[in-house]
């Protein structure tokens, strides 16, 4: 479903060109439950960017779905993005002053849907995740967890072939952390593919396998387990 090829990516700074990404190989089935672990400065985070279709690789090529998007532009990659991944992030990304359902209703806005549409499939979502009876709250009236569980039913909304997590238990306390991560369980069990970006282990755990990035390179791409969390 995914597939790096000799991926590279390289930054100007200065006169001097810095490379974060050096020759990365990977791939992502479909159904797959993946963590990307390494230190700070790994270039985890850049790998996540290329893989997200928010920055193109340097070199290499990047096969999404059997289409090679390597060489995108930028309008190219937006429409990519919108099509195929939903995000979610630490900080959550919701809009204050709309409410979970109309946040959720976002990424689909931006592809095109009618609005009777939009608000069906929004009301899905946040029941999916947990959140049917908090749909008309605005996010300051949310808490942390619930903010998360709006960010996860936004990502799921035009049913992205693939769901990317950057820390997304980093702002929360170990019990809210727990309740997150058992609903990506349940999503990934139920076919959604999801890979996230962590450095802490015990998340790691509830994923069927841990990539390992060092100074650009992917060090142990990580064998699927058996039977992971019950």
């Amino acid at each position: 479903m995914i597939k790096l090829e000799q991926v590279t990516k390289s930054y100007k700074l200065g006169t001097s060109e810095v490379t974060v990404l050096k020759g990365i190989n990977l791939e992502i089935e479909k159904g797959d439950f993946l963590a990307i672990m390494g230190p700070s400065g790994s270039g985890k985070s850049t790998l996540m960017n290329i893989i997200g279709c928010l920055d193109p690789p340097s070199s290499g090529r990047y096969l999404l779905t059997g289409e090679d998007i390597s060489k995108y532009d930028d309008q190219g990659l937006a429409k990519v993005r919108n099509r195929e991944i939903g995000f979610v992030f630490q900080q959550f990304h919701l809009l204050p002053r709309l409410t979970a359902k109309k946040n959720v209703e976002l990424p689909m806005i931006y592809a095109g849907i009618k609005k009777k549409e939009r608000e069906h499939r929004a009301e899905i979502a946040l029941e999916k995740v947990g959140l049917k009876e908090r749909m008309d709250y605005l996010p300051n009236s949310l808490s942390g967890g619930q903010k998360q569980r709006v960010a996860i039913a936004r990502s799921l909304v035009n049913d992205p072939t693939i769901i990317l997590a950057d820390e997304p238990t980093g702002a929360l306390d170990t019990k809210t952390s727990a309740a997150i991560m058992d609903l990506l369980v349940d999503l990934n069990r139920a076919g959604t593919t999801i890979a996230l970006v962590t450095h802490e282990p015990e998340i790691a755990e509830y994923t069927d396998r841990t990539i390992f990035v060092r100074d650009g390179e992917v060090l142990d791409q990580g064998e699927r387990r058996g039977e992971r969390y019950s």
